[in-house]
């Protein structure tokens, strides 16, 4: 057996573990488990009362619910999908569930979009409850593609197969290139180089080097050039943001997936929008409203009737039957019709195996934010690629695996980090950042990117008024903010650290000046590493009254984990690193590549929050200490406390 069998062989083997850890986690948390106990645990909602209903895009129905109480955990976020239940003893039973897509979450209120033609009688009154569900789906995607990659049908892929992962050189033309002379040098290299790859090219993207636009830009000239493109990433946030840009940009993007996974602002892109503004969709929904009504006409004879009837009924199923086949021709024609207008498709690594893409093969492939994404799922896209382009960074955040087993024996490992290792010559680092000035971005620079990054000129100018330091960590060691375990979620949170970091921002806020705030709409980032301290964050902010210049700029505000700042900037960010205790314990806080995202977001100044006896045990951020005090940004807590 060759090498990259091999390869497959184990990956096939660790995504069978880590799928059945993922199951078992669902399991442990959800079966014979009360449903106090499910609320807990964040995958139920209960109880929640049904506020409205809608008929949405593609004649879907959509509902939004609200829950009852505002202190429970949540799992629940947008493209996930869910099962309705109640507790009317009447109606427990199996068929008294209806199943959705969850398109949005907020606080207390849910949208979804229901599997189902029409609300449930038993959704209409009390008691309800909603579960999220397991997805099976997904594993079985990734699986599939891993055994097509093993049985070497088509033979481009496998020669693509060759290339990322075995001893085939990629290879390259050396047609001349026009630079952009909006891009940067790196920039225009990485273009270039998509340009010139025959197999593959690779884009390594530090945070605020232009990742997306430099990408925007290789498939506008792909675009140009005739070639069929498919776009692919990871998560749907990330699919979403390239397909507006794209928008904007003028290309004929179909945006594949179920529209409940896809933001609002791009819904007119997806194939359901699409097909409702085709010329022909009126005479669709006229064949389909016929063959209801023939439908409703044959089911009215009952069992016992006599032959006319039953010919009578014949026909009408048999003209059914017509319509049905008739309906489907002009589906297929309008979804051809669609199809060839199309510039760019745009869909997840798994929607990537959509029923819609059948049969397709695609001249470049796209693969965005391809750092995060399952090298199982990364393969289903490059299934139909004559060509593939990478672009994110291994310097940030990993993939989400559920199975410490499965990840240290190598499943935590992508695509994206093989190829860059094993194919450099197909690699190109964009080199200028536009996002944070030298001091905030140096640590990250000399620590994950060799001290190649460079802060652009317009950098220099990212300041707040009267703000001296860009950098402050204030250190909170002696004053007794001790983390401790949320009763409900076991996830770690540090009330004191939590009151002094909020009352810290205020007056921040007031010292710049809020009308400066306000004027130049400067946004504000809090971050903190755990899902308990979020909350408390968010509930010291948002509900209570203690800081009403916060509460006044919520919707500049926005408080999230680490990972849910990937991606994104603010213009001051301030990071809750949450732990403190005697054993120096300091948690997931030593992923190293999440810390980077933290500490990246900023674009004119950065405050850490932390316990330095605890977290400078790390050698990690003993250096990053040691960074913040050479630069004069260390200061202690103390100061502030009188």
């Amino acid at each position: 057996m060759d090498k990259i069998t091999e390869e497959f062989k184990k990956g096939l083997k660790l995504l069978k573990t880590e799928w059945q850890e993922d199951l078992a986690q669902y399991r442990q948390k959800f079966l014979n488990t009360s449903i106090a106990d499910k609320k807990k645990e964040g995958i139920t909602w209960h109880p929640v009362q049904l506020k409205k209903s809608k008929i949405g895009m593609g004649e879907r129905l959509i509902v939004e619910v609200e829950k009852h109480e505002d202190n429970q955990s949540s799992a629940f976020n947008s493209g996930k999908s869910v099962s309705f239940f109640t507790t009317q003893d009447s109606y427990q039973s199996a068929e008294h569930r209806v199943n959705g897509v969850i398109n949005f979450v907020r606080k207390n209120t849910m949208i979804v979009t229901l599997q189902a033609d029409e609300i449930p009688d038993w959704m209409e009154g009390g008691r309800l409850g909603v579960d999220l569900l397991f997805d099976e789906a997904s594993y079985r995607e990734m699986e599939f593609a891993l055994k097509k990659m093993m049985s070497e049908e088509n033979k481009r892929v496998e020669e693509l197969k060759h290339v990322l992962l075995g001893e085939k050189a990629p290879q390259f033309n050396d047609t001349p290139y026009k630079s952009n002379p909006n891009l940067n040098f790196s920039q225009n290299q990485a273009c270039q180089l998509i340009s010139n790859a025959k197999d593959v090219a690779v884009v390594h993207g530090p945070p605020g080097t232009g990742k997306t636009t430099t990408l925007i830009e290789a498939i506008e000239q792909a675009v140009t050039a005739g070639q069929s493109i498919l776009v692919s990433a990871p998560s749907n946030a990330a699919v979403d943001l390239l397909v507006e840009k794209l928008i904007d940009q003028g290309i004929e993007t179909l945006r594949l997936g179920h529209p409940a996974r896809v933001e609002e602002k791009i819904l007119n892109q997806t194939l359901d929008a699409k097909t409702a503004f085709h010329s022909s969709y009126r005479d669709l929904k006229k064949l389909r409203k016929e063959t209801d009504q023939y439908l409703k006409l044959a089911k009215q004879y009952k069992r016992k009737f006599g032959p006319e009837e039953r010919a009578q009924r014949k026909l009408m199923y048999a003209e059914v039957s017509r319509l049905r086949e008739a309906s489907k021709s002009l589906e297929e024609y309008i979804q051809y019709d669609i199809f060839q207008k199309t510039k760019v498709f745009a869909s997840t690594l798994v929607g990537a195996s959509s029923y819609s893409l059948k049969g397709m093969e695609f001249d470049v492939v796209f693969i965005d934010e391809a750092a995060q994404g399952l090298e199982a799922a990364t393969w289903i896209p490059i299934l139909k690629a004559k060509k593939v382009v990478f672009a994110g960074d291994h310097c940030q955040l990993p993939p989400t695996i559920k199975s410490y087993q499965a990840a240290q024996e190598g499943l935590a490992e992508t695509l994206f980090e093989k190829v860059i290792a094993r194919k450099s010559q197909a690699s190109q680092m964009l080199q200028v950042q536009y996002r944070m000035p030298e001091v905030i971005m140096g640590f990250s620079n000399e620590q994950f990117y060799k001290g190649e990054l460079q802060a652009a000129e317009n950098t220099k100018l990212h300041t707040f008024p009267g703000e001296d330091q860009q950098l402050e960590w204030i250190d909170t060691a002696g004053a007794g903010y001790n983390d401790q375990k949320e009763a409900e979620s076991l996830s770690t949170c540090n009330p004191e650290e939590a009151a002094f970091a909020c009352r810290y921002l205020n007056e921040m806020i007031v010292r710049i000046g809020i009308g400066n705030f306000k004027q130049e709409g400067w946004t504000i980032g809090l971050i903190a590493p755990y899902g308990a301290q979020v909350r408390l964050l968010r509930s010291l902010i948002f509900e209570g009254f203690e800081y009403p210049n916060l509460k006044a700029f919520s919707d500049l505000i926005t408080i999230d984990t680490v990972d849910g700042f990937q991606g994104q900037e603010r213009d001051l960010m301030l990071i809750s690193l949450t732990r403190s205790n005697e054993k120096g314990e300091i948690g997931f806080l030593a992923d190293e590549r999440r810390m980077n995202v933290a500490l990246t977001r900023a674009k004119r100044k950065l405050v850490l929050v932390g316990d330095s006896s605890t977290l400078a045990l790390n050698p990690f951020f003993d250096q990053l200490l040691q960074y913040f005090e050479k630069n004069n940004g260390y200061r202690s807590v103390w100061e502030f406390l009188g």
